[in-house]
């Protein structure tokens, strides 16, 4: 058996920040306190006051593969959460061919276990006449199962009312929304190439893909859920009205209807086009500063439950074309917890926070089998954070595949140092250890 002894940390789970050390036996934790003795052999890593977390888990994720490997692929984006201290993923079903029958799943869970190096999972997609084969989703082995209820990438809108009602009513499965009604966003859109041609300003993105087009389809689906009962998780909140449809007056285990908002919406607004332009053109669209203000107010009073990335990595030659060509989508994975630490470091919001939304939320809400959390017992997901060591993002140490980042020219305030997946330290100072892979989640239902 293989022990590892972080000493001197300052672990952070459950809500508060303790001193001490925590010792990894195999792939679990086996003791948290002060003064751990270890059996002889141990690998002794002294932390020197920097901060443990639990692996974050990522619940939103496009990894290109298969089909779009030239943007992305498993393996390259693993390698970069793992970097970023995302230690486990859930990835979405619209890849070529996409993840809509029991088959084409079960490939991308097999190129997973040869390929990740985080812990993986992925969802199944729900189209308009796949009903018979989505109830086929084993709930122990599956993550969920997802709807774009606006078109992505992909071909999989979900338009037909009755369809939806049939999929709300027919498992008890976490249902993960992408929602934007496709009828105002067509009309906006009409309207704008009528004015511009193909080469529409980019400021006019959020106006295309506005308020009104995300509150009518999330209100919707909402408005659903309760009549059938459904479990229901909203993606990518990115306006300050859909807040207001959202409980924060019970615990996250007891809510059927719940909410996640991304890195991006968080530290991105309308502004920020005019210099970074299409690199921040995703759906739904960045928005206004009121919005952007309104998603952080409701990440922080509990009405958002879960923050994530959408990481949607593409080619740096597509995102350079025209408005109506240029696809939205951007890579966030190696980024989102740097940039959430920045945000705590400037006082918005509390570390232990942070792991609440990044770490203990995803895990309550999918039910994930002991990970989430520093606890005795579970899963050594682990990540190790130098709070004083600064850097900036630059092309050079990018790790997507497409070699870009939204983030470029940002100095990070702290550093990820350490990034440990099933006791395995998989991560440290920028080296990987390249033999060893991540394991598929498993769930508690």
């Amino acid at each position: 058996m293989k022990y590892t002894l972080i000493k001197n940390a300052n672990i952070v789970t459950d809500g508060i920040t303790t001193f001490g050390d925590l010792l990894i036996e195999g792939a679990t934790i086996s003791a948290i306190g002060t003064d751990l003795k270890a059996p002889e052999n141990t690998e002794i890593l002294d932390a020197k006051g920097s901060y443990l977390l639990p692996g974050a888990i990522d619940d939103q994720v496009h990894f290109r593969e298969p089909g779009l490997t030239h943007k992305a692929n498993i393996e390259t984006e693993s390698r970069a959460a793992i970097a970023g201290g995302i230690t486990s993923f859930i990835e979405m079903p619209n890849t070529i061919p996409q993840a809509t029958n029991q088959e084409e799943l079960e490939k991308k869970f097999e190129t997973a276990k040869n390929t990740s190096y985080a812990n993986y999972s992925f969802m199944f997609g729900g189209t308009n006449d796949n009903l018979e084969e989505l109830l086929k989703t084993d709930p122990k082995k599956v993550a969920g199962i997802k709807l774009f209820l606006g078109s992505s990438t992909g071909n999989m809108l979900v338009d037909d009312e009755d369809v939806l009602r049939k999929i709300f009513s027919s498992t008890d499965m976490v249902i993960s929304v992408h929602c934007e009604d496709e009828a105002t966003i067509k009309a906006n859109l009409q309207q704008h190439i009528e004015q511009y041609g193909e080469a529409i300003p980019i400021e006019k993105h959020p106006i295309i893909r506005s308020e009104e087009a995300c509150y009518l389809s999330s209100s919707k689906a909402i408005e659903l859920a309760k009549e059938t009962g459904a479990r229901l998780h909203i993606f990518h909140l990115s306006t300050a009205k859909e807040t207001a449809l959202f409980r924060n007056d019970i615990p996250l285990k007891d809510k059927k209807i719940t909410a996640e908002v991304c890195v991006h919406h968080l530290n991105f607004n309308d502004e920020d086009y005019a210099k970074k332009g299409t690199l921040i053109k995703w759906n739904p669209a960045v928005k206004s500063k009121t919005d952007q203000e309104g998603l952080w107010k409701a990440l922080l009073d509990d009405r958002i439950d879960v923050i994530a990335t959408d990481h949607a990595p593409h080619t740096w030659e597509e995102k350079q074309q025209v408005y109506t060509k240029a696809p939205s989508g951007g890579p966030l994975v190696q980024h989102a917890f740097p940039a959430m630490i920045n945000a705590h470091k400037v006082g918005k919001i509390s570390l232990e926070k942070i792991v609440e939304k990044m770490c203990h939320n995803p895990a309550i809400l999918f039910d994930i089998k002991n990970r989430g959390y520093i606890r005795k017992g579970y899963f050594a997901d682990l990540v190790l954070v130098d709070m004083d060591k600064a850097w900036t993002a630059t092309k050079e140490n990018t790790l997507y595949k497409c070699g870009w980042t939204p983030f470029e020219g940002t100095e990070f305030k702290a550093s990820i140092t350490h990034t440990f997946v099933n006791g395995n330290l998989m991560f440290e100072n920028g080296k990987f250890d390249d033999n060893t892979k991540g394991e598929r989640l498993e769930f508690n239902r």
